[in-house]
């Protein structure tokens, strides 16, 4: 049988630690926990995280770059919103409304979270870009596991846990 590498339809256990390659700051790292399992081709990862560890092998260590556009895109103005401030009164009323705070919309197409970049008298201003758009991010990755993608994983485009149920 042939060494596996990361290729389409593999399922791939990986540990990465993410940092901003300015700062070295980690924004996010599986140390300490479990890898990150994910099948290659299914468009589940960020499109540069892929593309980088393409015919890597079980233990190989890489360590790459992404420029926004192969992450997580960059920051758009359309994704700004204001919002009248009548629709949090729920939450004034718990808690007050503070700049940088990360809420979450309910959107037509599920979840969106957004941070509050302005706050005024009237209207709250919501940032809907990811909090890494328009960010270069530095990944040290490395293959814990290998294996071919079954049937099912496929169909349903991601993987099952170890009792072939859903997390």
């Amino acid at each position: 049988m042939s060494e596996l590498t990361v290729s389409k339809n593999i399922v791939a256990s990986v540990h990465y630690t993410g940092t901003l390659p300015e700062s070295g700051e980690v924004f996010d790292t599986s140390e300490g926990r479990d890898p990150l399992t994910f099948i290659i081709g299914h468009g589940q990862m960020i499109p540069g995280f892929e593309e980088e560890i393409q015919g890597a092998k079980i233990g190989e260590k890489r360590t790459f770059t992404l420029t926004p556009d192969k992450a997580y895109g960059e920051r758009e103005d359309a994704a700004l919103m204001k919002i009248p401030r009548s629709e949090f009164a729920t939450l004034e009323e718990e808690n007050k409304l503070e700049l940088g705070m990360t809420l979450v919309a309910s959107m037509e197409h599920g979840p969106a979270p957004f941070t509050i970049t302005e706050l005024t008298d009237d209207e709250v201003t919501a940032d809907f870009n990811h909090k890494l758009a328009g960010e270069s991010l530095t990944f040290a990755v490395e293959i814990v596991e290998l294996r071919d993608a079954d049937e099912e994983e496929l169909s349903h485009g991601h993987v099952h846990g170890p009792n072939g149920h859903h997390h």
